[in-house]
Formats: structure tokens, C-alpha cells, sequence
């Protein structure tokens, strides 16, 4: 696939207690926040956005990292490899990303909360959804603790990296904050998780305590390995972006409509 130009999005920065990142907006209606998974807003990204945005939403894309547009494994070997551990070492060394913290959010994430405050107020009622992939797939469920968040997206959530029981049993949230989603949760919020069930970044028992947790609120999809796209680079991991299989009836085509179909029901009330 090659480099995506982004010129159905609009491009412009939002700021919240000194910090500053880049902002892709495109479409009207609801917002939705797409947290792009590693190594930042690849085509593949930006085609999961369009198809939210389809739906009458407007999809708004925080540039945290890596390269908006750019293709990670297209170009000589060189290429790849240089992008990749330069995204990497971003990651890395930001200090807005806690990689293997237990029992707390990435510091970036009170920023994605007042996003998703500032994005409600533009775009209006009834509320926002969020959808986080791999490492930044736990940011959508921290949001969710903010009442503008009503449609909240887990997609192979993958903090704190899965070194250790403890790790592969939690999600990148605090304890008081789990605790106000969970309200949250008895008052009718719906979260949202899907992952290839062989995913050793985003392991089952993460799921498992969610489910604890949060009981039938939380609705997991985990999908068979086989499902993925063969295609796809590396093990199944990117259910709705790398390893999408876009055709009816595909396990992983299932899952997308399903996380539409959260925005349709949460997002799009009447219209």
C-alpha cells in the first residue's frame, strides 16, 4: 500500500495545560476519537477513520507519534527499518507513554480527555466515542471515565507490555479510575474489546479481568488466529486495520461492523 496524502483531512493542533499535538479532522456530525496503534496514522489507520466517518461522525486523529500518512513496510528495507526504530525511540522516550506502569494511565491521557471535551463542544450532542489500538488501545477506556466518552473501543490494548502475570492480567488504568467506569458501567456505558485470541501482546486474561470488572458492559470479541488477514505483517494482532479481512461474513469484518454499530447506536441516536 502506498503513502496515504490525508487530503480529506484538515489539519490543525489543540493544546490542553502546555501541551501541544497535531490534530487530522475530518467529516461532520458526532466526534470520534481514533487513537492510532504503533507505529502511528498509517493508511490502514486512516481507512478504518473514513469508514466511522462514513457513517456520519466526524473522526478526529491525535498525532502522537510516527509519521501521519506514511506506509511503515513500503520503500527499500532501509526505509522500514529506519522508520520503524525511529517511531520506536519516540515511543520510547516520550514521556507521555508508561509502557510497563501497573495501576496507572499513560500521562498522555488526561490530554485525550480534554480532546474529547473540546470535540464534544464543537461537534455537539450526544456525546463522543473513542477507539484505541495496540499500545494506545487502554487510552479509550481511561477516557471513558470523562461523561462526554459514550462509545468507548478497545482494540488489542496492549499496556502495560505483557511482562509478568500481573501485567497480562491488567489494563493501562488506575484503580480509582476503573472504579468510575465501572459506574459508569452500571449506568448504561458499553465498553467495547476486540483481539485475535493468539495475541500475546493484548493476552486473554486482560479480558478476563475486564469482563470481572466490568461485567456484561464490557463486550469482548476475540477472534481465531486463523481469521486474520494472511497478508498482514507479522502474528495476528491489528484486528480492525493490518489483519482486516474486508469482506462479508469474515470474522474480522464481523468485529469492525460491530464497532460501528457502537457508533450507530450510541452516536447517531435519531439520526
Amino acid at each position: 500500500m502506498a503513502d496515504d496524502g490525508l487530503e480529506d483531512f484538515t489539519r490543525t493542533s489543540f493544546r490542553h495545560d502546555g501541551t501541544d499535538h497535531p490534530v487530522l479532522r475530518s467529516g461532520t456530525g458526532p466526534a470520534v476519537v481514533v487513537i492510532a496503534e504503533f507505529p502511528g496514522i498509517t493508511p490502514q489507520v486512516a481507512g478504518f477513520a473514513r469508514r466511522v466517518r462514513d457513517l456520519g461522525c466526524t473522526v478526529v486523529l491525535p498525532v502522537l507519534f510516527g509519521v501521519p500518512g506514511r506506509d511503515a513496510l513500503a520503500g527499500s528495507s532501509r526505509r522500514v527499518a529506519a522508520g520503524g526504530v525511529r517511531t520506536a525511540a519516540q515511543v520510547c522516550i516520550s514521556r507521555e507513554f508508561s509502557l510497563f506502569a501497573l495501576g496507572r494511565a499513560s500521562p498522555v491521557v488526561p490530554w485525550l480527555r480534554a480532546l474529547a471535551r473540546a470535540e464534544h463542544a464543537r461537534c455537539g450532542d450526544p456525546g463522543v466515542g473513542a477507539v484505541g489500538m495496540c499500545l494506545t488501545g487502554g487510552f479509550a477506556l481511561a477516557m471513558a471515565t470523562d461523561e462526554s466518552v459514550l462509545a468507548p473501543v478497545l482494540s488489542q490494548p496492549s499496556l502495560p507490555l505483557p511482562l509478568g502475570r500481573r501485567r497480562r492480567e491488567t489494563t493501562d488504568i488506575s484503580e480509582a479510575d476503573l472504579a468510575v467506569v465501572e459506574q459508569r458501567c452500571a449506568a448504561g456505558l458499553q465498553v467495547l474489546g476486540v483481539r485475535f485470541k493468539g495475541d500475546r501482546l493484548s493476552p486473554g486474561t486482560r479480558f478476563a479481568t475486564l469482563r470481572r470488572r466490568l461485567g456484561d458492559a464490557f463486550v469482548a470479541i476475540e477472534l481465531p488466529d486463523a481469521a486474520a488477514n494472511p497478508d498482514g505483517f507479522g502474528a495476528p494482532h491489528s484486528v480492525l486495520t493490518t489483519h482486516l479481512v474486508d469482506r462479508e461474513g469474515e470474522p474480522t469484518r464481523e468485529a469492525l461492523d460491530e464497532v460501528l454499530g457502537l457508533f450507530r447506536e450510541r452516536l447517531l441516536v435519531g439520526a
